[in-house]
């Protein structure tokens, strides 16, 4: 096949790479719907440089950043994808502001990541609010706003109570986190 490829005029070269190209976007999707995040990675990447992938392909390959553990990678990709992305399905934008904000968190920009937790919990099944509020407590904490890490993380203990109430050693650590969210507010400030 690479012969025939090699004889065509040029414009029958690109009709045959773009439909090798619209495979291969095929074998990436089918890869990242099967969790095969670096693999799909790797076509996404060079279908971008060569395409610039709308911005549905382009969430995707910040996805396989993430999942890849390429959080700088990841922040960039899709803090610029995902102001083009709000007409989509709610859950699926909140997994996108999730995967953004854990890259943030990780990275130790707890700046960065609150906002992102903040409209991943606003889009979110209830059932999912639990671990975001708590990402989103440890943000403010770590950036010492402790009224802001105060009521976050009581709100992670509820949901946490209520969907999730096996997890009793996550349970303890937030009640932890609340006593001392409450100690660092009454503190006197000098």
């Amino acid at each position: 096949m690479l012969m025939i490829t090699t004889m065509l005029p040029a414009e029958g070269q690109n009709a045959v790479q773009k439909k090798t190209d619209s495979q291969q976007l095929g074998f990436a999707i089918s890869y990242f719907q099967g969790g095969k995040y670096h693999e799909a990675k790797l076509i996404l990447q060079r279908l971008d440089k060569s395409y610039q992938l709308n911005p549905r392909f382009r969430a995707y390959l910040g996805v396989c950043y993430y999942y890849d553990q390429e959080y700088e990678q990841a922040t960039k990709c899709l803090d610029s994808v995902i102001p083009q992305l709000q007409a989509f399905d709610p859950q699926e934008l909140s997994f996108y502001y999730y995967a953004d904000g854990e890259s943030y968190f990780t990275l130790g920009k707890y700046s960065q990541a609150a906002p992102l937790y903040a409209q991943a919990q606003a889009r979110c099944h209830e059932d999912e609010k639990a671990k975001i509020y708590y990402r989103l407590g440890l943000c403010y904490s770590f950036i010492k706003q402790w009224y802001k890490a105060l009521d976050t993380l009581q709100s992670a203990l509820v949901y946490y109570q209520q969907y999730q109430p096996q997890e009793k050693a996550k349970i303890a650590e937030i009640r932890n986190l609340i006593f001392a969210c409450c100690y660092e507010i009454n503190q006197p400030t000098s």
